[in-house]
């Protein structure tokens, strides 16, 4: 194994991690509103609006990524959305993560005892505040290790903004591998890096558990 050749190349897989960070934390902003959105939408009360949640959600739990990348970045000009590689990547990935928070949100809601809600209702309070007063705060906690577990999917997932031209870490390591012929060593340092960013995110989600964990 080269250990000087992965010390060389080191310090351009620490930029492109930087990237990696800076589209996941994109896509989990999109993916955490979106599913939000979808939640309620697949909570409503409202049958068109509830099948459009339940459509949502099966077309995008259904397709693969990469495709859904594909036809955002590459069909996108087609109809007039014309987003550079880090953008198409950035919605990519949260449109796709939406679907998996969103049910997510939606299995920690349905954990919190309706009776609850229930009770609220019979002193006064509307469902809408029922929910938000009563029930949010519980699902809030018990959503934490769903949503941690698909940040850590985005994160993985995020290799695949290389298959559009995204300079991330997989990216770099294509890159490197073809001009060194060193595929061990270059996806290597690539992998460690990867790890690292699992273990952080991992190290946070035990933490905000213990912190939020209901008593």
């Amino acid at each position: 194994m080269d250990f000087s050749l992965m010390a060389e190349v080191f310090p351009f897989f620490v930029n492109a991690a930087i990237v990696t960070i800076h589209i996941s934390a994109w896509a989990f902003v999109i993916g955490i509103t979106v599913g939000a959105i979808v939640t309620a939408a697949k909570l409503s009360r409202f049958w068109p609006v509830r099948y459009l949640g339940i459509a949502y959600v099966s077309v995008f739990r259904g397709t693969p990524c990469l495709l859904q990348l594909f036809v955002l970045y590459f069909g996108g000009p087609q109809i007039g959305l014309n987003f550079d590689p880090f953008v198409a990547g950035a919605i990519g990935l949260g449109l796709n993560i939406a679907a998996y928070m969103a049910e997510a949100m939606r299995g920690a809601i349905l954990t919190v005892d309706g009776g609850q809600a229930e009770a609220a209702r019979s002193i006064g309070f509307s469902r809408g505040q029922a929910m938000f007063y009563i029930v949010l705060p519980q699902a809030g906690r018990l959503m934490i290790r769903s949503i941690g577990v698909n940040t850590i999917m985005l994160v993985k997932g995020s290799a695949l903004v290389s298959a559009i031209s995204v300079v991330e870490l997989t990216y770099t390591a294509q890159r490197f591998i073809g001009s060194t012929y060193r595929p061990f060593e270059i996806f290597g340092v690539a992998a460690a890096i990867y790890m690292v960013l699992i273990y952080v995110i991992s190290r946070f989600v035990d933490y905000a558990e213990a912190r939020f964990a209901l008593k």
